[in-house]
């Protein structure tokens, strides 16, 4: 057995979110010089559950290992039917298993993506529900940088008391980037509420939730609907620069919440 790849294969199970629970057998495999392998991973998530297939393959002219993919099955709370997404593993910027969990929730995440020339940008992912490919993966939506939606921007107009710390704010963004669904406080006329809010690019928009999942009950004024519902509109009716990372077209998902946009 190498042990410099199997240092490697540890490091990159590790900082892909399975931990370090695989080691042992993923030492065993590696000593046995299969072909190639597989390791079982089972993580909760409050009430839901996954279990991932880690797939790696050995060299054909060395006794390297690599780590290709994994293959998440996701089963929320009582549901019996369950959801199947694979994640090919790349050189950087993987897609975590927390962060696949929240895309097959129909959140988005923001990552660095590499080209067909190289070149590196930045863009948010949402799984497509509706297309998939010859393998039976859902189709990935890309909106990115030169699509217009600013997280930041849109999340100065809450009243997200978590805002006015610089250090508090920089953790929300971030977290927010991962796809997270987000507990937040919110300060409206001396009263504080908590609140859970996930990203939404495709309608360049703030989703908010109450802290139970239920969509808030909130009536807005005529002005404030009737800018919801033009702002929703152009963002269907938006055509991005013609690029073979941005989506040619974007359907909308069904979701619910109330929704603020840029």
């Amino acid at each position: 057995m190498n042990q410099k790849n199997f240092d490697y294969l540890k490091d990159q199970i590790k900082y892909n979110g399975f931990g370090e629970g695989l080691e042992g057998q993923l030492k065993e495999n590696m000593k046995g010089q299969a072909p190639e392998f597989t390791l079982q991973h089972h993580n909760t998530f409050g009430k839901d559950q996954t279990t991932t297939a880690l797939h790696f393959k050995k060299s054909p002219s060395s006794e390297m290992y690599f780590f290709n993919s994994y293959l998440v099955s996701l089963k929320k709370g009582d549901q019996t039917e369950k959801i199947n997404q694979s994640f090919y593993i790349e050189k950087s910027n993987n897609i975590t298993l927390k962060e696949a969990f929240n895309l097959m929730h129909g959140r988005s995440v923001n990552k660095d993506l590499t080209n067909k020339e190289g070149q590196v940008y930045n863009a948010w992912v949402q799984l497509d529900f509706k297309n998939t490919d010859q393998n039976g993966n859902y189709k990935l939506k890309q909106f990115h940088q030169n699509y217009g939606f600013e997280l930041e921007k849109v999340l100065s107009k809450l009243p997200v008391k978590e805002l006015g710390n610089q250090q508090d704010k920089s953790r929300l963004i971030e977290s927010l980037q991962k796809g997270n669904r987000q507990s937040v406080t919110f300060t409206e006329n001396g009263n504080e509420q908590k609140r859970l809010i996930e990203a939404n690019p495709q309608f360049k928009s703030i989703t908010v939730y109450e802290v139970s999942g239920q969509r808030i009950r909130q009536d807005l004024s005529e002005k404030q609907s009737q800018n919801q519902s033009v702002s929703e509109n152009r963002s269907q009716q938006i055509k991005p620069q013609a690029d073979e990372n941005t989506p040619s077209s974007v359907k909308a998902g069904k979701r619910k919440g109330l929704s603020v946009s840029q």
